[in-house]
C-alpha cells in the first residue's frame, strides 16, 4: 500500500509541483538574457527563494528542496526535464505571481499581506509634495525681496552697431583732451618710470580693469657731460652742432638742446678728414662721388630725407667713409617751419635693446657687447652750420625760390669731429591696459601710443599721443560701465624708449612673441598724431585701406579739414615697426601733417628736434585736430574689435601686389602669373566667403571664426627673410608716396648699378615670388577648408 501510495502521486501535489515548475522555468528563461551579469542572476535567485518560501509554507511541500532549484537555475539551465513551451517569461516578479494566480489549477491557501511600505506610500508622497510646495513658495518670497533690495544686474550685451560706436565717440571732446594734455606736462619727469606710473594711475582712475607696468633693463646710448663739436680746420673755428661757436658764451642756449644734438649708438671718438658733399646719399650720388675721388675715411655731408637713414648709412659704410655730418635742407621743410638754427637727435638703432638682438631683455638674458651699431662717427648739425661749413651765405632764398644747399666744386674743406656719448643700462617702462572682449577674448586689437622721458626732445608729441589714447579710454569705459563690451580684447599700450629705437615695444613683443603671433588682430598707431595742421595723412596696410577710408566720413570735427584723404601703404615711424615687420599684423595710423614742399621730404620725421611746450598748442589751439584723430582712431578700433567678421579686405592686398609689379624693371612672367592667381583666389574668397559671412542670416559661428583666422594671418605671408637696413621686411609697404614698386626690388635694382652684379636682384625676386605664392596657397587652402566643411554638413 505504501508502495502504491508512493507510486501514485496526489493530484493536489501534482498541481502545486507544476506551479513550482512554472516559476522555476520562468527564472531559467530569464537567466538566458545576455544583459544580466552574475550579480543580477544571484540577486534574482535569492528573491525567488524568498518568494517560494512564503508560497510553500504549508504541509506537503517540505520535501521540495529550494536550494536545489536555485542550483539548477544557476548552473544547469539547460536541463531537458522541464517543458518550457506553455509558459512565457515575464519581465517582473509581479508578472510571475500574476501568472501563478491566473493558472486554472492553482489554488492559493492563504492571502499575503501587502508590504508595510505599500500601505504608507500615499502618505509619503503627500508629505514630499507638501514639502516641495512650501519650499517653492518660500523661494519666490526670498527672490522677490532680494530683487527689490539688490541692484539690478547689468543689462544684456547690446549689439554692436554704428549707433553704439557713435554713443562712445561723442564722449570724446577737445576740451577733455586738452586738460589731460596739460595735466601730463605738469607732472615732473625724472625718468621713464615716473611718467609711466603717472599714465598707469590715469588709466586706472578711468576704470580700466587690468593695467600693468612692464619694465625692461636695456642698453641706452646717452649724451656725455659736454657737447659734441665740429671744427673747421681751414679756419680753426670750433662749432657746437647748433652752429654756435665753442668759444662764445652759451647761456642763451638750452643746455639740454646742446647735449641731445647727437646720434644715439654712433661710433665714438675723434676723426679728421676731408668733407665730401654727397647730397641725399643715393646710389647715383655715390657713383658720382666715387668716380672723382677716393672716399676712404672721409667725412660725408649728408642730407636727411628721400630714403631711410639706416639704409643710406649702410651704403656709406660699405663705401669706406669714416664719418657723417647729417642735416636737413631748409628747402625740404614746410615754409611755416623754421628749424635752420636747430640741430636734432637721431637713433641708429633699428629696433629693440641692442644688447639682446632678437630676444627680450628679461632677467638672465645674455647681453652682447654692442656699444656701437656702426663704424661711422655720425653727428647731426643745423642747417646754419652746414652753410658755414660750405661757405655759403645764410640767406639762400631768392625771389620766393629756395636754393638747395650744395658744396662748391672748388676748395677742399678739412673737418675734425669729436663725438662722445655714454652707454649705460637704464629701465624702460611700458604701460599695458586690457579691456577684455566678451566673445573672442583671445583676439587682441592693440592701440599704441608712447611716452617720452627724453627731456624736450621729440617735443610734446608724446603728450598729444598719450592724451588722445587716455580720452578714448575715458569714453570707452563710460559705455563699459553700462554693460557693453567689445567682442575682442582691446589692449592699450604706452611705450617707453621710443626715441632710442622703439625699444619698449620691441622688448614687450619679443617677450610675448608666440602669444602675439597667434592672437593679435590689428595694431592702431597713435605715434605723433599732430605734427602739423595742414592735411590729414592716413596710412594703412592694404587689408585695412578700405576701412580707413570709410572711417574718415564718420568723424570730422571740421569737414573742410578732412575731405577724404587718400590712404596709402607706406613706411611709417614709431612703435608699429615690430608688429609690421616681425608679426605681419595689419596696421593703421591717422596723423595731421604740413604739406610736403618737395619729393625729398620723406623720412624727415626720423629727426627729433627740440620743440618746447607751446609748440603743440600753437599747431592746434582748440585741440580740434586732436579730437578728430581720437575719433578716427576710436572708430577704426571699435569696428575691428566688435564686428563679427573682421573688416579686412583680401582683394585689396591682391590689387596692391599687382600695382607694385606694374612698370617694374623686374617684369618677369612668373611674378605676373602668380600675382594673377592671387587676385583670382582673392576674388573667389571675397565673393564666396566674405559676402555670405557678412549676412547675419547666413552667418555660422564656426565658419566666421575660420574666416577671421584666414584674414588675420594673410599679411604674414609677405614677410621676407632679409631686407636692407631701414627697409621694411613686409613688402606690402612702399618706401613713400612717390614709389609704387616693392621697396626690396627697387633697392636690389640700385644695388646692381653700384656693384655690377645681379645676384642681389635674383635673390630679391625669389623672395617676392615666394611671398606672393605663399599668400595664394594660404588663401586657396582656406577656401578648400570651407568647401570641405560645407560638404561635410550637407
Amino acid at each position: 500500500m505504501g508502495e502504491n501510495e508512493s507510486s501514485v502521486p496526489d493530484p493536489s501535489q501534482q498541481d502545486k509541483k507544476m506551479a513550482y515548475h512554472k516559476v522555476n522555468a520562468d527564472q531559467r528563461a530569464q537567466g538566458h538574457s545576455p544583459y544580466l551579469d552574475n550579480d543580477e542572476l544571484q540577486a534574482t535567485a535569492l528573491e525567488l527563494e524568498w518568494d517560494m518560501e512564503k508560497e510553500l509554507e504549508e504541509p506537503g511541500f517540505d520535501h521540495f528542496r529550494l536550494d536545489g532549484a536555485v542550483q539548477r537555475h544557476l548552473g544547469n539551465s539547460q536541463s531537458p526535464d522541464l517543458d518550457l513551451e506553455p509558459i512565457q517569461p515575464s519581465s517582473s516578479p509581479k508578472g510571475r505571481f500574476q501568472r501563478l494566480q491566473e493558472d486554472p489549477d492553482y489554488i492559493s491557501h492563504y492571502t499575503r499581506q501587502a508590504p508595510k511600505s505599500n500601505r504608507c506610500s500615499f502618505f509619503q508622497i503627500l508629505k514630499v509634495f507638501c514639502t516641495a510646495l512650501i519650499l517653492f513658495i518660500f523661494g519666490i518670497v526670498i527672490g522677490y525681496y532680494a530683487r527689490k533690495k539688490c541692484p539690478s544686474p547689468p543689462s544684456s550685451q547690446e549689439p554692436n552697431t554704428p549707433h553704439i560706436y557713435h554713443e562712445i565717440l561723442k564722449e570724446i571732446k577737445a576740451e577733455n583732451i586738452q586738460q589731460i594734455y596739460r595735466d601730463l606736462l605738469q607732472f615732473p619727469r625724472e625718468d621713464d618710470v615716473d611718467i609711466a606710473m603717472e599714465i598707469l594711475v590715469q588709466w586706472t582712475s578711468q576704470g580700466l580693469e587690468d593695467v600693468r607696468l612692464v619694465n625692461y633693463s636695456v642698453l641706452l646710448d646717452l649724451p656725455g657731460s659736454s657737447s659734441n663739436t665740429v671744427t673747421l680746420k681751414n679756419s680753426g673755428e670750433c662749432f657746437y652742432p647748433s652752429g654756435q661757436q665753442c668759444n662764445r658764451e652759451t647761456k642763451t642756449l638750452h643746455n639740454q638742446d646742446l647735449l641731445y644734438s647727437y646720434a644715439a649708438y654712433s661710433a665714438k671718438g675723434t676723426l679728421e678728414g676731408e668733407l665730401v658733399d654727397i647730397q641725399y646719399g643715393t646710389v647715383e650720388d655715390l657713383i658720382r662721388i666715387q668716380a672723382i675721388t677716393n672716399v676712404t675715411k672721409k667725412i660725408a655731408l649728408l642730407k636727411l630725407g628721400q630714403s631711410p637713414l639706416l639704409y643710406k648709412l649702410s651704403l656709406l659704410e660699405d663705401a669706406g667713409f669714416g664719418g657723417v655730418l647729417l642735416y636737413v635742407d631748409p628747402c625740404d621743410l614746410p615754409k611755416t617751419t623754421d628749424l635752420t638754427d636747430k640741430a636734432f637727435m637721431v637713433s641708429l638703432n633699428s629696433g629693440g635693446d641692442p644688447s639682446t638682438p632678437g630676444y627680450a631683455s628679461i632677467d638672465g638674458s645674455y647681453r652682447q657687447n654692442r656699444l656701437n651699431l656702426t663704424t661711422l662717427l655720425v653727428q647731426p648739425i643745423s642747417a646754419i652750420l652746414a652753410k658755414k661749413l660750405i661757405s655759403l651765405p645764410e640767406d639762400t632764398v631768392q625771389q620766393d625760390r629756395c636754393i638747395p644747399l650744395q658744396l662748391p666744386a672748388t676748395g677742399k674743406k678739412i673737418i675734425s669731429l669729436n663725438i662722445q656719448s655714454v652707454t649705460t643700462y637704464k629701465t624702460v617702462s611700458n604701460v599695458i591696459g586690457y579691456l577684455k572682449g566678451s566673445v573672442f577674448p583671445d583676439r587682441y586689437v592693440i592701440v599704441g601710443s608712447h611716452h617720452n622721458g627724453l627731456n624736450t626732445y621729440g617735443g610734446q608729441e608724446w603728450a598729444s599721443s598719450t592724451a588722445i589714447i587716455t580720452a578714448f579710454i575715458q569714453a570707452l569705459m563710460l559705455k563699459v560701465k553700462r554693460g557693453w563690451r567689445p567682442d575682442r580684447t582691446i589692449v592699450f599700450c604706452s611705450w617707453g624708449g621710443t626715441s632710442f629705437g622703439n625699444i619698449g615695444s620691441y622688448e614687450w613683443a619679443e617677450d610675448l612673441k608666440r602669444v602675439l603671433q597667434r592672437n593679435v588682430v590689428a595694431y592702431v598707431s597713435l605715434h605723433n598724431p599732430v605734427r602739423g595742421n595742414s592735411t590729414l595723412h592716413p596710412v594703412a596696410s592694404p587689408s585695412l585701406q578700405q576701412l580707413a577710408a570709410e572711417s574718415q566720413s564718420f568723424n570730422c570735427v571740421e569737414k573742410s579739414r578732412c575731405p577724404g584723404s587718400n590712404v596709402s601703404s607706406v613706411q611709417i615711424q614709431g612703435d608699429s615697426d615690430y608688429f609690421i615687420n616681425y608679426l605681419g599684423v595689419p596696421v593703421t595710423q591717422f596723423s595731421y601733417e604740413d604739406v610736403k614742399t618737395s619729393e625729398n621730404s620723406s623720412f624727415l620725421c626720423e629727426a627729433l628736434f627740440p620743440v618746447h611746450t607751446r609748440k603743440t598748442e600753437e599747431l592746434d589751439p582748440s585741440f580740434s585736430l586732436h579730437e578728430t584723430i581720437a575719433k578716427l582712431t576710436g572708430q577704426v578700433t571699435l569696428q575691428i574689435a566688435s564686428e563679427p567678421v573682421l573688416p579686412f579686405n583680401a582683394l585689396d592686398i591682391a590689387l596692391e601686389v599687382q600695382n607694385s609689379l606694374k612698370g617694374s624693371e623686374a617684369d618677369i612672367p612668373q611674378l605676373l602669373a602668380v600675382a594673377s592667381r592671387l587676385r583670382d583666389t582673392a576674388e573667389l574668397f571675397q565673393s564666396d566667403e566674405m559676402r555670405p559671412a557678412n549676412d547675419p542670416k547666413e552667418r555660422a559661428p564656426v565658419r566666421v571664426r575660420m574666416l577671421n583666422d584666414v584674414l588675420q594671418s594673410l599679411e604674414k605671408s609677405f614677410l621676407v627673410h632679409r631686407a636692407p637696413p631701414g627697409l621694411y621686411r613686409n613688402i606690402l609697404y612702399r618706401l613713400d608716396e612717390r614709389t609704387s614698386q616693392f621697396s626690396v626690388l627697387l633697392e636690389a635694382t640700385e644695388h646692381c648699378k653700384l656693384h655690377q652684379s645681379n645676384e642681389t636682384l635674383q635673390a630679391a625676386l625669389s623672395e617676392v615670388l615666394n611671398s606672393i605664392n605663399s599668400a595664394q596657397v594660404y588663401l586657396k587652402a582656406g577656401l578648400d577648408v570651407f568647401e570641405t566643411t560645407l560638404a561635410g554638413r550637407k
